[in-house]
């Protein structure tokens, strides 16, 4: 089955989000949605997710899933805000616990802090499969950049979150507590393993140096012949020297302390203080 994609990019984080529908019916999941958000004023705005919402409405379609690929660093995620408009479960691996029970610890959340999953109605592991009304999407456990980072195989198509970019721009950074370089390798293989012709959806576009446009729709057989980082057969060995070498000239993610707060609650933002008002704390020397 080859379903159809409709992406909606966020230039402020460069991410890419998606709504993949049936191609002969109204069901549909969206996947990696944006929550705007102003830090230096530490507002919160729905302008990205209600675009989203106006399509999906125009289109008449019903939304099966909210899908998150991972926890993510570099934007905010609008799933319930999404989930409240446009109704669907929404779901992420299952491996969510090993991320709350890390930044539970960093963020000094507490005991009411659930590191248990619960937040999201549905936890995927490797091999669990489940359906867009008539689509059947399979789940690749694709850790690396994170532990609980997955795929979502549909049909013809593979949303790969951060796990690979575009085949210009490389791969996903692995220096994040509970990264791996050589996880990421791995997860890489078993993407590329797919057939050649599946399309891959990337969760981000940088626009590599001489590409004057963002792009997010590339192939498994790209990816393998011209992948900057893993193409052409590079051995583990020196994708690991390289992953580790370039991650540690990287600077944190100009969102990572809110987007973490917040999508590590599958996108519920701090529970309110006595005083009515959430924050988000500040980690001193932690990350």
């Amino acid at each position: 089955m080859k379903p159809d994609v409709k992406a909606f990019f966020d230039e402020a984080t460069n991410t890419i989000s998606y709504v993949v529908r049936e191609p002969q019916g109204s069901a549909c999941a969206i996947v990696d949605s944006v929550l705007d958000y102003d830090p230096a004023a530490g507002r919160t705005d729905t302008t990205s997710a209600d675009a989203i919402i106006a399509w999906v409405k125009d289109q008449g379609l019903t939304v099966a899933w909210i899908l998150e690929s991972h926890v993510h660093a570099d934007h905010l995620s609008a799933a319930p805000y999404l989930q409240q408009h446009l109704g669907g479960k929404i779901g992420i691996g299952s491996n969510i616990t090993i991320v709350q029970d890390t930044f539970g610890k960093i963020f000094n959340e507490g005991t009411e802090f659930q590191r248990d999953g619960s937040q999201f109605d549905a936890l995927f592991k490797e091999g669990d499969a489940f359906h867009i009304g008539q689509m059947r999407a399979e789940v690749l456990h694709t850790p690396g950049h994170t532990p609980a980072c997955l795929t979502y195989v549909v049909g013809d198509a593979a949303f790969v979150g951060d796990t690979l970019f575009m085949p210009d721009f490389g791969t996903a950074r692995c220096d994040f507590p509970g990264g791996s370089a050589e996880d990421l390798y791995n997860s890489i293989q078993k993407i590329l393993a797919l057939p050649d012709e599946t399309r891959i959806f990337v969760g981000h576009d940088y626009k590599a140096p001489g590409r004057d446009e963002f792009a997010w729709e590339t192939t498994v057989g790209e990816q393998k012949a011209m992948n900057v980082h893993v193409g052409a057969g590079k051995p583990l060995e020196d994708f690991v020297s390289m992953r580790t070498t370039r991650d540690a000239q990287l600077g944190m993610p100009r969102l990572i302390l809110p987007s973490l707060q917040t999508n590590m609650r599958a996108g519920n933002l701090p529970e309110p203080e006595d005083n009515g008002g959430r924050y988000f704390k500040v980690p001193i020397n932690q990350l």
